[in-house]
């Protein structure tokens, strides 16, 4: 079985997506739909990736990347942003809130797993 990845998203259509094509691709995947489940989700299954969105219910996608960082064991987590968030500017916030890569909905699945896979840890 390749890696774990924790998909943090609410909204149901992008999350079968992105849910689909992971484990089309063999991949293990994780769900959870609010930014507090997430970072609960994270410390208790400590995946490979997380691919979070920042438009969530009860804490955003920004905070919850600061959250992660901040707590050692899961520091070193990769973190990409799937966002619809695309207005100049909002790369580099996410990015700087503790997010390692950034991609745009609607997402393309001819490109997805690759952009995807460039920040999985290799083992």
């Amino acid at each position: 079985m390749k890696e774990n990845i924790l998909v943090i998203e609410d909204n149901e259509q992008n999350l079968y997506l992105v849910k689909f094509i992971l484990e089309k691709n063999g991949y293990q995947v994780h769900v959870a739909t609010d930014g507090q489940a997430g970072i609960e989700a994270a410390n208790q299954l400590k995946p490979d990736l997380i691919l979070l969105d920042i438009q969530l219910p009860v804490m955003d996608g920004y905070a919850v990347a600061q959250n992660l960082r901040a707590n050692p064991s899961t520091a070193k987590i990769p973190i990409v942003a799937v966002t619809s968030h695309a207005m100049v500017g909002d790369r580099d916030k996410a990015l700087s809130s503790g997010c390692n890569g950034y991609i745009e909905k609607p997402i393309n699945p001819e490109t997805f797993m690759s952009e995807v896979e460039l920040h999985l840890i290799k083992k």
